[in-house]
């Protein structure tokens, strides 16, 4: 069954309306195609017509949407179902929320690294609803230094509502986790791509968010704080979640225009959910054209262009 935002409720009543009139014609034996065909263009018109000027706050939504294609998904389709998931941190334990391994994309082998959420109530437990401890980020850089060591490129998705907050988190090391990443990912000799493909919570997206290109998709967010816990620092009330999500700027066309990410990746009309082919389709073309393009590049170039695209971001260059 699909599922509709708020926002989309009348895409839902002539959905519905499609459905009551195919349940009829089944009954009866009444040809209703002629009706149903108009009722099919009306509920494309009326996507277009939502979509086409979404608030940062329905995109938010959209980021979240329970149909929206996690990690996993991206990482099965990519590979063709040749992933091999590596696990564990070496230290501590294997992190559920962060997921990594060998995949081929045509036939190519890249390191794949990518926060994993659950697709219903037990596997959120399980995999902590995408919210990573200081051994998921230890294990993404153990596995980015193995791709360093085999001279494989490395893509990370990103998709977490931020780092595990919880106090055994703090007690292992949470921040100097997340901060070892950044430190070493700007440092790395081969390629790396970075693709927020749903939410990008403060340094729980970070942690795996240094490289030579970044993307978001279109209908995701990158911010240091979520809409509403933005709206309670500052209303003291979840209220004004709205407001917070555009005063954020967190959008991708927001995070474009100020150059914290490279490129965006469109998806296809009405959201991931409604096209995934078609969303793993752009992926995956956006990956190779751009991996293409840095293998060509001298690995000491690479890395001095990438840590020096980091040190610029929110410097201001007066006249």
């Amino acid at each position: 069954m699909e599922n509709y935002l708020q926002f989309e409720e009348p895409i839902k009543l002539i959905h519905d309306e499609i459905l009551k009139v195919k349940g009829v014609e089944a009954n009866s034996g009444v040809d209703s195609s002629k009706l149903i065909k108009d009722l099919e263009k009306k509920k494309d018109q009326t996507i277009k017509d939502i979509f086409k000027d979404l608030t940062p706050w329905q995109r938010v939504q959209l980021s979240r949407h329970p149909d929206r294609p996690y990690s996993l998904d991206y990482i099965n389709a990519l590979t063709d179902g040749n992933f091999v998931e590596l696990h564990g941190d070496r230290n501590v334990k294997d992190d559920k929320a962060m997921v990594g391994g060998f995949g081929q994309i045509d036939g190519k082998t890249y390191m794949i690294v990518g926060q994993q959420k659950g697709i219903n109530t037990k596997m959120r437990q399980y995999r902590n609803f995408g919210m990573p401890n200081p051994e998921g980020y230890r294990k993404a850089l153990r596995l980015f230094k193995l791709a360093e060591k085999f001279n494989k490129p490395i893509i990370t998705l990103i998709d977490t509502p931020g780092a595990f907050p919880g106090l055994e988190a703090e007690e292992r090391g949470q921040g100097e986790a997340i901060a070892r990443n950044i430190y070493e990912m700007m440092r790395l000799k081969v390629p790396v791509i970075c693709i927020i493909i749903g939410e990008g919570a403060s340094g729980g997206a970070l942690g795996i968010g240094v490289g030579d290109k970044v993307m978001m998709l279109e209908n995701s967010w990158y911010s240091v704080i979520s809409p509403e816990n933005c709206s309670t620092i500052l209303w003291r009330s979840w209220d004004y979640k709205e407001q917070a999500a555009t005063a954020l700027k967190l959008t991708s066309t927001d995070m474009k225009s100020l150059k914290i990410v490279d490129d965006i990746i469109k998806e296809p009309l009405g959201g991931a959910h409604r096209d995934r082919e078609g969303v793993f389709e752009a992926v995956k073309s956006a990956i190779i054209k751009n991996v293409e393009k840095l293998e060509k590049m001298d690995a000491d170039k690479r890395m001095a262009k990438r840590i020096d695209k980091f040190c610029e971001m929110g410097v201001y260059k007066g006249r």
